[in-house]
């Protein structure tokens, strides 16, 4: 009997779970057209957020052991300097991670100099259903923090200008 119930324990624990290629499926029966690279697909999710149609630059990838799936709507492009970061923009973003809930956080990648907002989802019983529930969720917090991630209007909207001494930001 113990023979029988082992080989079944690996199908049920895997159901509902995605591997880098399932993700890649889900991806193509939700509509949406993704390139991938490095097990992340990138792809724009068009959605309605407060009436009007916006396009989402996103990414999903999964994490290194598999357990949590990531996903990451690409925000604006940091300043080419560092001394052109006003430290409040940062502030307000780090503070503003604490409100988001869901597993949503702003996260900045160095490799392309990009803010981006990325939701953590545990990987079970992932559906295309909850998985598109989950891309909507993300779009929608998008453009509700708009005014603290949107880097041109940091000098005009925070109040601060950046700093004009040839010290970097920490």
């Amino acid at each position: 009997p113990s023979d029988d119930a082992t080989p079944a324990a690996p199908a049920v624990a895997a159901k509902g779970k995605l591997t880098d290629q399932s993700l890649g499926g889900l991806l193509k029966a939700s509509g949406i057209e993704a390139t991938g690279a490095d097990q992340r697909y990138d792809f724009t999710f068009k959605a309605t957020v407060e009436d009007a149609e916006c396009d989402f630059s996103m990414s999903a990838v999964l994490s290194h052991d598999g357990s949590s799936l990531w996903i990451m709507a690409w925000l604006a492009e940091l300043p080419k300097s560092a001394a052109d970061v006003p430290r409040t923009a940062l502030l307000r973003l780090l503070a503003e991670n604490d409100k988001l809930g869901k597993g949503k956080a702003f996260a900045y990648i160095p490799a392309n100099r990009r803010f981006v907002l990325q939701r953590a989802i545990l990987n079970e019983n992932v559906t295309g259903a909850n998985f598109r529930a989950a891309l909507e969720d993300l779009g929608q917090s998008v453009v509700a923090t708009h005014a603290i991630w949107y880097t041109p209007n940091w000098s005009s909207s925070s109040g601060e200008t950046a700093p004009t001494s040839s010290k970097s930001a920490p």
